[in-house]
């Protein structure tokens, strides 16, 4: 009787994306899986032909991971812009691997048909970016799209920030900080 397969696809890209979680993707080796998975490496590779093949499993679970994140985020202000924006720095300051992982790292190993760009990710399947543009158009900005990425410019340097401990501005300075940006944007 044949032994029955204790390690699914599920465990292996589970244990996978929580170690890119805690380490970056680098730290995602056939070995260290292994380890934390509990099996030798043949069955990694007996469902992925390859680490890169494994890593973009990662890349789009935490692409995922980013869109439930961002969809639960507590949206409060009603300013356009600034619920995206806080959920964005949030998630540089709560998961800062994956966040290098989906807005920092180049991604080489990632086809052009699984990589995402920035635009994609945050608009997600809901439309997130296209309905605040929709919003900032409804209080009368002229030139949306062009206000869209005057303030994602600071935003994603703010995130960026979070990464090497430079950004210290509390969640209500930062929301300040994006409501008077828009207001400043939205009049230039």
């Amino acid at each position: 009787m044949a032994r029955k397969e204790t390690i699914t696809i599920d465990k292996i890209t589970d244990t996978a994306f929580e170690m890119a979680r805690e380490e970056g993707l680098m730290g995602v080796t056939a070995r260290k899986v292994a380890a934390k998975a509990e099996c030798s490496t043949q069955p990694i590779f007996r469902v992925y032909k390859n680490m890169e093949e494994l890593w973009s499993a990662v890349y789009i679970r935490s692409v995922d991971y980013f869109r439930g994140f961002y969809d639960l985020y507590d949206k409060t202000s009603d300013v356009p812009f600034a619920n995206l924006g806080m959920a964005y720095i949030s998630f540089a300051k709560k998961e800062k691997h994956l966040f290098e992982i989906l807005f920092v790292s180049e991604n080489s190993f990632l086809s052009k048909d699984a990589k995402k760009s920035m635009y994609e990710i945050l608009n997600g399947k809901n439309g997130n970016v296209v309905v605040e543009i929709n919003a900032a158009k409804t209080k009368g900005c002229a030139d949306p799209s062009d206000l869209f990425m005057k303030l994602w410019i600071l935003i994603h340097g703010a995130a960026c920030m979070c990464l090497t401990g430079d950004y210290d501005l509390s969640d209500e300075e930062t929301l300040l900080l994006l409501q008077k940006s828009y207001e400043a944007f939205s009049k230039s």
